[in-house]
């Protein structure tokens, strides 16, 4: 069988999201293995595609509305 990079991830995140949770992936282009999330993006929806900068910002305004 062939290595397949990011589907364990891919499954995780998958499970968060059907049980409600917000799924937020780094953009490919600007992840070292892109193969990563594009293993997510394929498997599952999500809610945002941002690039590692973008989710810190995300989640410091989840942060600051009290979300997290």
């Amino acid at each position: 069988m062939p290595h397949q990079v990011g589907i364990d991830g891919a499954r995780g995140l998958a499970r968060i999201r059907a049980m409600g949770g917000l799924a937020i992936v780094q953009e490919p282009a600007t992840a070292p293995m892109p193969a990563m999330p594009q293993a997510a993006l394929a498997r599952t929806p999500v809610d945002h595609i941002l690039p590692p900068a973008g989710i810190a910002a995300l989640l410091a305004q989840f942060h600051h509305q009290g979300l997290l």
